[in-house]
């Protein structure tokens, strides 16, 4: 089989591409297609871009001679789309981008699957799209969607899309909606990395509000194998939460780091709260369950490998550490 890895140079596609090569048939071969942005970097592929049967492309989503060129010279099998613009912060200063990649460049994409054969497009979402579950209750699959962001609503915007063209046009697709992943190649403009990294400088960390959010954590490996699960084992035209059953507040998140660098709490700094930021996110996971798939790395293993990377591959963020959403004394998304 043949797999085209949309957005493959980013921080979850890259640990997919990495999860995939590992489990790669002997016949099939990767593609990859990325626009490398200031998320999605070479450095992220750096020990598989010159492996055998691992292709990377440079190009861009909306470019539609190009997607159609990928088609035609590749002839993918699965299309797993992880092209995306993440980061909630830089959504509310500055939307656009967000709309045209998240929703324009996906029906790009969709239509290029309508002028050619494949077996399955599986499209990589988010758990922002149900909102803010700030009263309880856990959101499974058929949960409305509620975004609050220009992220998570253009993340919403591209889901709907891909269902609608699964009901209008028959192509075959799976949508995963994974929650916060955390790991290796993370962009220092996320809160786990950005606290490592600040820590090591000793520099303040910001945190939104009182810092009680509360989100629920992925190590990126497990995503990956429930990813492939999916692609796998799910069926045809279904959406599965890939949940890591974890939920923590925020200001743990960052005590749990702090003590683990043996860096003290005083580096926390409170901010005011961003604007309309969400208090929970929380999902349910029967339906991946079903297909035989839980997490296996524990929080607090997955932390100290995180950190551990992080402080053996300093060539690897040393470049990042200049971007306005590390440099300011701003939180993450």
């Amino acid at each position: 089989m043949n797999y085209l890895i949309v957005g493959g140079a980013g921080f979850m596609g890259s640990n997919f591409v990495r999860f995939l090569y590992r489990h790669l048939d002997p016949d099939s071969n990767i593609v990859i297609l990325d626009k490398l942005t200031y998320a999605g970097r070479t450095e992220n592929l750096k020990d598989l871009i010159d492996k055998p049967r691992v292709k990377l492309v440079k190009g861009d989503l909306c470019d539609e001679g190009l997607v159609d060129k990928v088609f035609s010279e590749e002839e993918p099998n699965y299309i797993v789309n992880f092209a995306a613009e993440s980061h909630v912060d830089r959504s509310i200063n500055e939307p656009a981008p967000f709309i045209r990649t998240n929703i324009l460049c996906v029906f790009t994409l969709l239509e290029a699957l309508r002028r050619h054969s494949f077996r399955e497009y599986i499209h990589v979402s988010s758990d922002e799209v149900y909102g803010d579950l700030r009263d309880g209750g856990s959101a499974d699959e058929n949960w409305p969607l509620n975004p609050s962001s220009p992220y998570s609503a253009s993340k919403a915007s591209g889901d709907l899309l891909v269902k609608a063209y699964h009901r209008t046009y028959g192509i075959p697709v799976k949508i995963v909606r994974p929650c916060n992943n955390y790991g290796p190649y993370q962009h220092v403009e996320k809160l786990i990395p950005k606290t490592i990294v600040r820590a090591l400088h000793s520099k303040p960390i910001p945190i939104y509000g009182d810092g009680s959010q509360i989100r629920d954590w992925l190590y990126v490996e497990d995503f990956c194998e429930a990813l492939k699960t999916v692609i796998d084992r799910g069926a045809t035209g279904e959406v599965y939460n890939i949940p890591g059953f974890n939920e923590r507040r925020n200001i743990d998140v960052v005590r749990d780091i702090l003590r683990l660098m043996n860096k003290p709490e005083e580096l926390i700094r409170f901010v005011d709260d961003r604007p309309g930021h969400d208090y929970r996110y929380s999902m349910r996971g029967d339906k991946i369950r079903s297909l035989g798939w839980k997490p296996r790395t524990q929080w607090i293993d997955g932390l100290k490998k995180t950190i551990e990377w992080y402080i053996s591959n300093r060539w690897w963020w040393e470049k990042l550490v200049s971007d306005k959403y590390f440099v300011q004394d701003t939180p993450w998304s």
